[in-house]
């Protein structure tokens, strides 16, 4: 794949949800797209700039692992979902790359030192008000899921 497709957008069909799919090259480069669609749709739902500054960071995480990990020696794509509704917005990036043990993740610290790996797992985590992490060694593809609630819950 050598150029980003906006696979669709959906918006106001659905009481006030809009979805946007985006496909990318898994290559760095491609990062900065999709955090610009990120900013976009945050700025139709009035998002404060602190929390958008989190969700960009979030977001790079997730798309950074992909191009990372996903595709060692070779060429892929990374697809990203964006649902925003008037409570919270939710992003799903997908690899169809090499799978893996998310138990194997040793995030946060460990004494004084950082662990070696899933400090992007854990940023996420810590940001979003929900998480999801499917993947599985010797299996294709990975799925990072993460909402984060807009507006406190009544």
């Amino acid at each position: 794949m050598d150029e980003a497709a906006l696979i669709e957008t959906v918006g106001e069909a659905l009481e006030g949800m809009r979805t946007v799919r985006l496909r990318l090259p898994a290559r760095a480069q491609y990062i900065a797209l999709a955090r610009l669609t990120l900013s976009g749709l945050a700025d139709t739902a009035a998002v404060s700039d602190e929390l958008l500054a989190d969700l960009k960071l979030a977001l790079t995480e997730a798309v950074s692992n992909s191009v990372r990990h996903a595709y060692p020696g070779g060429s892929g794509s990374v697809s990203i979902v964006y649902e925003l509704t008037g409570e919270a917005l939710a992003v799903e990036v997908v690899d169809d790359g090499a799978g893996f043990d998310p138990d194997r993740l040793q995030p946060l610290l460990e004494g004084e030192e950082l662990a070696e790996g899933g400090l992007g797992i854990a940023i996420i985590r810590t940001i979003a008000d929900e998480f999801e992490l499917q993947s599985q060694p010797g299996v294709r593809g990975s799925r990072v899921r993460f909402v984060k609630r807009l507006r406190p819950p009544d």
